[in-house]
């Protein structure tokens, strides 16, 4: 007699959203991502036979109105980073899930091992989890940053089933799992690192942070292939997801959060890669503008907020004749299609000609910002370079430019003045609809402006 082969079948998982498909797609659905489908095998003895509810689980459903619910201050543990505290909202919450996401070799581990550091030295009880490095190497880090108490302790380990163990077994307030793509678990046939692996084991400690109270952190990987799940499987599953920005041959690091169930969002956090481990930048305004050139053309000082926090950035332009058919335009830090609309603008509005030019536009300090803020500081760059005017050394700008040459108003316009005048600057060119708002602040001289055809006149007036 012929045993029966146990079927299997395929599916296909996006590897950027987590989106399922029974067969291969070329775009995304979910996403609208191209050539993100890889194919799993799904093991159908795996899948349980029962999925009926027993009449008692019927029973022992009870649905609450809000009034009936109670609700009090979330519990918020200190990590000892002050920076890290404020992109989570005030400390780590109890039973939280927190994903750490960024390219390999940014810091994430080394971040959540200070972590780990500093909780030891509060005593509090701390499960290291790391799939990819073993305990010596582990202490050989520990050692570069300091003492750690006895209250930490190291577990190496990749199945989920023991990790499950060992966190119920010690019960710690906090639990790092480094990494996620690492953990596998028995009754999933994929291989470890899959979304369905990824998702698994993300469920599973969702679960134990939700019922056991623990805070939990887990490190997901971005990589450039993208043979590996990324952490946008995740975001939908946990409760805060923070990336860990820059360039890994650079030394400065930007923690950004994008997504917080416990405070606000676009938070950013400033640090500085160290011998010793990474080092918070408390004010990074400063950092941000040190090395400015002066008397220099295409050179402005602008302010964003990112979050709750004034950031003043300096942006970098310089446009030059092209000798090609089609100009070159190059964007590093902001959004490449804004830069270009822009210039349209310019070209249209005031008449400057920006066709056959080469534009490179930069925010220095190595940061990503996207509010449209800083659209006047692209315009007063961009116009310094093309005219050859240097701006005055000690003007800040910010400003939303509409595509009439507009200048629109921009939210927190007092604590944009005040971070700016705290740093010392004596002029601030800003939208003439939010300047009742600067009547009140001494100290610094506010220029109105409210088209592009205003910010001309103002750079023409005060060159140097």
């Amino acid at each position: 007699m012929a045993v029966k082969s146990t079927k299997k079948k395929s599916v296909f998982f996006c590897q950027e959203c987590g989106y399922e498909s029974t067969k291969w797609l070329g775009q995304c659905p979910g996403c609208k991502e191209w050539n993100t489908f890889v194919e799993e095998i799904v093991d159908k003895k795996k899948v349980s036979s029962s999925g009926k509810i027993t009449k008692s689980a019927i029973s022992d459903i009870k649905t609450l109105t809000l009034s009936e619910i109670k609700t009090g201050n979330e519990q918020r543990l200190k990590s000892g980073i002050s920076e890290l505290d404020r992109v989570l909202g005030g400390g780590i919450v109890k039973g939280s899930l927190v994903l750490v996401g960024g390219d390999p070799g940014i810091g994430k581990s080394t971040l959540l091992l200070q972590v780990c550091k500093n909780l030891s030295q509060q005593k509090e009880d701390v499960l290291y989890i790391s799939g990819e490095e073993s305990s010596q190497q582990i202490k050989l880090r520990a050692d570069r940053m300091g003492k750690f108490e006895d209250t930490l302790k190291i577990y190496c380990e990749t199945n989920l089933a023991l990790v499950k163990e060992a966190i119920e077994k010690n019960k710690p307030n906090v639990v790092i799992i480094d990494s996620i793509q690492t953990m596998y678990s028995e009754e999933v046939t994929s291989a470890p690192g899959s979304v369905s692996q990824v998702r698994e084991a993300t469920g599973a400690l969702m679960q134990i942070a939700k019922g056991m109270g623990i805070s939990i952190f887990i490190v997901g990987h971005v990589t450039k292939e993208g043979v590996v799940a990324g952490p946008r499987v995740l975001e939908h599953m946990v409760d805060t997801v923070l990336y860990f920005e820059g360039d890994r041959h650079e030394s400065y690091r930007v923690l950004r959060g994008v997504k917080n169930r416990f405070g606000s969002t676009n938070e950013i956090g400033v640090f500085e890669m160290k011998s010793t481990g990474l080092e918070e930048v408390l004010n990074p305004s400063e950092f941000m503008l040190s090395g400015k050139p002066k008397e220099a053309s295409g050179s402005i000082v602008t302010c964003s907020v990112e979050g709750t926090r004034p950031i003043l950035l300096e942006i970098q332009a310089l446009v030059c004749h092209s000798f090609f058919n089609n100009p070159r335009r190059t964007a590093t830090g902001l959004d490449y299609n804004r830069v270009n609309l822009l210039m349209a603008v310019l070209e249209k509005r005031v008449g400057m000609k920006l066709s056959d030019c080469d534009a490179y536009v930069n925010i220095a300090g190595g940061v990503r910002i996207s509010e449209p803020a800083i659209d006047l500081g692209i315009i007063m760059a961009i116009i310094s370079s093309q005219l050859d005017v240097p701006i005055y050394e000690k003007t800040v700008c910010f400003g939303e430019v509409g595509l009439s040459g507009e200048v629109r108003g921009v939210t927190m316009t007092e604590q944009r003045i005040l971070e700016a005048k705290k740093l010392g600057f004596e002029i601030c060119v800003m939208p003439s609809v939010s300047s009742k708002v600067a009547d009140k602040i001494d100290g610094i001289t506010i220029i109105p402006v409210s088209n592009v055809q205003d910010v001309i006149m103002f750079i023409q007036k005060h060159r140097k």
